[in-house]
């Protein structure tokens, strides 16, 4: 959430002719563009196992921090908000309630009361459906019950965010009921929606218009135009027709008309919001059938991706831009505040696994892949005061450091991400299995009544050479169909010491159909080659260096001068860092998750 000024600009025309969509996808799309198929089915939870020590530390320090926070201060915003009692330390930072807030106070403290409460319930419900620790599922349900006591009219007039909030708070009480077994979850559900509906504008209201009269500007910037996606899922759920009807009414057709039609009203609006306002439209076409939402989303998707950096990262400053805009390019020296990362990660997985599940096209799996390894598993741990790693930084003379913003919205959205990770790793249909992404884990299944696992095991992304083991209660057919990166050119397929004679495709799925038995092991080889990416074409001079999925970051104060032929040549030459040989010596790289304190910059000037 940030205050921005917004543009109207209007950009219309062929995203093919702008060169902004891949083939079958864009301005044009049809309903045969989709795959036919059902669109493919998540795994639960607790069916992936992950043994990658990064994704599982992450998950472990979020959860043992919002474990560590006491009841009485995640309540105490709420409480005081509704005119109760409310005992307990304070939070502070964004999440303190102070009815003076004038935007005065450092880091804006008193911002946003109380507006990751429902992010953290859920990523506590997540974090249990993940590790069954009853510990976690105890403190879900005493949040719940503790809540339920707070709600009030009140708390929605007090509040900044009220559509915001109130979205946040149906994710973690749906959430709570699927993944918990709240029992009074829905009940509980059903006392806030009847509270909040009368505080609530009843329809999407876009980002800095103020339909609160008397309200002074930072009432202006409220989320309503989120809400769809949280009330589809809530109605999919089985918390009522109601939310079905809420969800249609708070869709932002404004916005997505044009998208729909392939016109990019991107510019000027706040980057994550709108990102996230995507998956509302992924949600219209599998609740309500609606082609136009999705064209909205796969259109939107296609803009979004023609001006992100090399890391998959986007939004600099918060904000998109016009298609073919300078923007970009003059934000690696005008701004720090590159990738609303934490926010931005949450949004982006959840809009690439929608549109893989409907299109099962590879590309929204190797943008996913690309954001997971290049930003947000290399965000700085949020820190008991609430210190929050909010932006990735790609300027020129960029550096990891925590926002002043503390308890601000990135808060919220790391403990989700980091529970998710297992569930973007795989997909399901009828015949088999996707694997979407290249994780040392573990998932188990049953069809047609096989119980089946299947084990990787790999030193992806820093390696090529991924693993798989199959473990089966009886001989089964079934696919098992392997995501091949749109980079690995000559990659390849074994099963059973025996390459697969048809050709994998990179940008593809590769599909391996047999009876498989337990013991059955297929390796899959990805070649590593250094790729240069220039952050547009414009500016054909300014590059990333790529080695596989990972972006490498140039270490260092001042970069020295290196031509393109030299960072080709970048040799890997420990676990998981780079040198470049130049004309004034050596030059270190990093992946994103490799760096601490250095300094570095994402992009270099080659001659």
């Amino acid at each position: 959430m940030s205050r921005v000024s917004r543009r109207q600009f209007v950009y219309c025309g062929s995203l093919v002719a702008a060169g902004l969509a891949a083939p079958g996808h864009g301005m044009g799309l049809s309903v045969a563009g989709v795959d036919a198929r059902p669109p493919l089915d998540e795994f639960g939870y607790g069916d992936v196992t992950l043994a990658s020590e990064l994704h599982n530390r992450q998950l472990e320090e979020t959860s043992s921090l919002l474990m560590g926070l006491s009841d009485d201060s995640l309540l105490k915003p709420l409480r005081k908000m509704s005119g109760q009692p409310a005992p307990g330390e304070e939070l502070g930072g964004w999440y303190l309630y102070d009815p003076n807030f004038d935007g005065q106070a450092p880091g804006w403290a008193g911002f946003a009361p109380a507006c990751p409460y429902g992010q953290w319930v859920s990523a506590l419900a997540r974090s249990y459906a993940v590790t069954r620790d009853e510990k976690i599922r105890e403190k879900v349900l005493r949040l719940n019950s503790l809540y339920a006591k707070t709600i009030s009219g009140d708390f929605y007039e007090n509040n900044r965010f009220p559509a915001y909030c109130y979205d946040k708070i149906v994710c973690g009480l749906m959430d709570s009921h699927q993944l918990a077994d709240d029992s009074d979850a829905y009940r509980i559900l059903e006392h806030t929606t009847d509270t909040a509906v009368a505080h609530l504008p009843g329809r999407a209201i876009e980002h800095g218009r103020n339909w609160r009269p008397g309200k002074d500007e930072w009432y202006s910037m409220d989320e309503s135009y989120t809400c769809a996606e949280n009330l589809f899922l809530a109605y999919q759920r089985g918390a009522g027709e109601r939310y079905r009807a809420m969800g249609a009414a708070y869709l932002d057709d404004e916005y997505f008309d044009p998208l729909a039609e392939g016109c990019s009203d991107f510019d000027g609006r706040h980057a994550y919001s709108h990102v996230n306002a995507l998956c509302s439209a992924m949600q219209a076409y599998l609740t309500l059938g609606s082609v136009k939402h999705l064209r909205a989303a796969l259109n939107g998707f296609d803009f979004l991706a023609a001006q992100s950096f090399a890391t998959g990262g986007w939004g600099p400053d918060e904000r998109l831009r016009a298609p073919n805009s300078d923007d970009v390019h003059a934000s690696l020296t005008d701004s720090h505040s590159s990738f609303e990362t934490p926010c931005g990660s949450y949004a982006h997985f959840k809009l690439t696994r929608y549109l893989l599940r409907v299109t099962r096209d590879a590309r929204y799996g190797d943008s996913m892949e690309r954001v997971m390894y290049n930003t947000v598993l290399g965000a700085k741990p949020l820190l008991a005061d609430g210190s929050t790693f909010y932006y990735a930084d790609y300027n020129f003379k960029a550096r990891k450091v925590y926002s002043e913003k503390r308890w601000a919205c990135c808060s919220g959205t790391l403990p989700q991400v980091a529970a998710d990770y297992g569930i973007n790793a795989y997909l399901r249909d009828a015949r088999g299995i996707f694997v979407n992404l290249y994780i040392p884990s573990s998932v188990k299944w049953t069809q047609a009544g096989v119980n089946i696992s299947l084990t990787q095991k790999s030193a992806y992304p820093f390696e090529g050479h991924v693993a798989f083991e199959v473990t089966v209660s009886r001989a089964a057919e079934f696919d098992v169909n392997f995501r091949i990166p749109a980079w690995a050119d000559g990659a390849y397929l074994a099963v059973k010491g025996k390459r697969v004679a048809e050709p994998v495709t990179p940008g593809t799925f590769a599909t391996v159909r047999r009876r498989w038995k337990t013991g059955d092991r297929v390796e899959l080889e990805l070649p590593m080659r250094n790729r240069l990416e220039a952050i547009d074409s414009r500016h054909a001079d300014t590059v990333a260096l790529l080695c596989g999925p990972l972006v490498l970051f140039a270490i260092g104060e001042n970069v020295p001068a290196v031509t393109r032929q030299q960072l080709l040549e970048a040799r890997k030459v420990g676990a998981g860092d780079w040198r470049v040989e130049t004309a004034a010596g050596a030059m270190k790289l990093l992946p994103y998750t490799g760096i601490s304190d250095e300094a570095y910059s994402a992009y270099v000037v080659v001659s």
